[in-house]
């Protein structure tokens, strides 16, 4: 009688090694891609500000009354309608380029650099840009002034 030999194949082991390796490779490319946690962080952020901005220029239509959404850069804070609110990340550059928070009469902290988008009943806004960016890369929320279209695009990109 002949020895019986072992099926050909591979082991569960080799099997959960492999997937390993995969994963660990894969986790690898993201990081470099995507810049890091720190770029998911800002991703994950303007984001987070998008949806807001979108959410009041549909209240602002919706109700009829104009709705704002304040930014400050220094704090890294934002409020928006509903007395929603959050923070920015720490770290990296946050700049905004727009209406200032004075000009629409918002005056909670006067002494603050505060900026502000007005999204109005007619679905129009004040404009503007909000800018998180590390190391050279990041994320830009613009507002355009006329439709009030709120965009999330990589910094520095072409709209």
């Amino acid at each position: 009688m002949r020895p019986q030999l072992p099926a050909p194949g591979f082991s569960l082991l080799e099997m959960l090694l492999v997937l390993v390796l995969i994963a660990a490779a894969t986790l690898l490319a993201m990081a470099a891609f995507s810049g890091g946690l720190r770029g998911i962080q800002l991703r994950s952020a303007a984001k987070e500000v998008a949806a807001q901005m979108r959410f009041s220029r549909a209240l602002a239509i919706a109700s009829g009354q104009p709705q704002d959404v304040i930014i400050d850069p220094a704090a890294r804070t934002w409020r928006a309608a509903k007395d929603r609110h959050g923070q920015l990340p720490s770290g990296g550059e946050v700049v905004f380029t727009g209406a200032r928070a004075a000009q629409l009469g918002i005056t909670d902290n006067p002494a603050a650099s505060l900026g502000a988008v007005r999204f109005f009943p007619d679905g129009a806004a004040t404009g503007g840009r909000l800018r998180l960016q590390t190391n050279g890369a990041g994320w830009d929320v613009d507002v355009r002034w006329l439709t009030g279209e709120v965009q999330l695009q990589r910094a520095g990109s072409a709209p």
